[in-house]
């Protein structure tokens, strides 16, 4: 509550969630929030979280249908998004060769996170308080793609999860400084794709205003993440 306001929090809590759907190729239809809400939050409080929630459900066009709400001594939010796709991407489906990608850039919510603890501010427009989704484009590469995922963890878990998922290694083109690769709710796309389809990806990546970042490939073998687990720890 000292980061973020309670508009953000909610816009937040959606977000991370739709995120889940886009690189899984689904569109979000409808929204079920439960929401847990302090005894002393005061009904502008209320109105404020409502705002952030209508406010992505609208921008994305999902209905909100219900849910739950209770009371408790924190603010605890769930949503459950449900979508609907005609061909499913998941992280399984990865070809030996096939280019590992991921799209903007890495690192600034590490960044903010730590500048958070200290008690610095950090700017509005920070990922770490907007997610930055890019669901037009990653619907207009689904054809072309053999798994995805969002980097919601950082992107060396991911692929350590990717790894697993597909008994596959990984051929870095170049060495990925740990500030970038421990960077956790980054929500970027990290995705794989044949060689075949490079030029058909850039072309819509340069389309949508997308940097992407061809960083490796899949090889024999296995990956595995060596930062640390900010989960437990």
């Amino acid at each position: 509550r000292e980061w973020m306001s309670l508009k953000q929090i909610a816009r937040k809590a959606m977000l991370v969630n739709i995120s889940d759907a886009i690189v899984m190729n689904a569109i979000p239809k409808y929204a079920l929030l439960s929401v847990a809400i302090p005894k002393e939050f005061s009904k502008e409080d209320l109105e404020e979280l409502a705002k952030g929630f209508k406010n992505i459900a609208k921008k994305f066009g999902i209905k909100i249908i219900g849910g739950d709400t209770i009371s408790n001594i924190k603010l605890d939010i769930s949503v459950t998004i449900i979508s609907k796709t005609k061909k499913a991407i998941f992280r399984k489906g990865l070809n030996k060769d096939d280019f590992i990608c991921y799209t903007g850039e890495l690192g600034s919510c590490k960044k903010d996170l730590e500048a958070l603890f200290r008690k610095e501010e950090i700017s509005k427009n920070s990922k770490f308080i907007k997610p930055k989704l890019k669901a037009d484009f990653f619907y207009e590469i689904a054809p072309y793609i053999t798994t995805a995922m969002d980097i919601s963890d950082g992107l060396f878990f991911e692929l350590e999860r990717l790894s697993k998922a597909n008994k596959l290694g990984f051929k870095f083109f170049e060495k990925i400084d740990k500030e970038i690769g421990c960077s956790g709710e980054e929500y970027e796309i990290l995705f794989s794709f044949s060689k075949d389809n490079k030029k058909i990806i850039e072309t819509i990546a340069k389309k949508h205003n997308v940097n992407l970042n061809i960083f490796a490939k899949a090889i024999n073998g296995n990956y595995k993440c060596d930062c640390k687990n900010h989960h437990f720890n």
